[in-house]
């Protein structure tokens, strides 16, 4: 069975959520979110429109993802990919070269899919003048 494991917020699941997810999920045969807790995006100075445990449940409710854990702080990555045994990591190519992602090569394949051209959490916000 080969695990992938991707990270983010997941805020306001739109289409280009969906579509990573879907083709996160080809990539392998179980499909791990490790999702942002409000205090880790506090920390990044983001906030959230929906509380962890909303994002959490969509997540679950969507077919390609198998399990949600906790991202609770940048430097917890190598450790996820041990404990849950991951092949790959998966993210949006706006990831690439980050280093918070380039020291998991040493331990799992990095994989980094373009983003959905025309959406994203920023930009609905934005529009519906948030």
């Amino acid at each position: 069975m080969r695990r992938i494991l991707t990270y983010g917020t997941f805020d306001l699941l739109h289409w280009g959520h969906i579509r990573l997810l879907k083709r996160a999920r080809a990539q392998g045969d179980y499909l791990i979110v490790a999702l942002s807790t409000e205090e880790f995006n506090a920390g990044k100075g983001k906030r959230t429109y929906h509380d962890y445990e909303t994002r959490k449940k969509m997540l679950e409710a969507v077919r390609y993802v198998d399990l949600v854990i906790p991202e609770e702080r940048w430097d917890q990555k190598v450790s996820d990919v041990k404990r849950y045994e991951i092949d790959a990591v998966v993210m949006g190519a706006d990831w690439t070269g980050d280093e918070r992602f380039e020291i998991l090569r040493e331990h799992c394949e990095l994989i980094f899919l373009e983003r959905t051209e025309g959406i994203s959490t920023t930009k609905i916000k934005e529009e519906l003048g948030r």
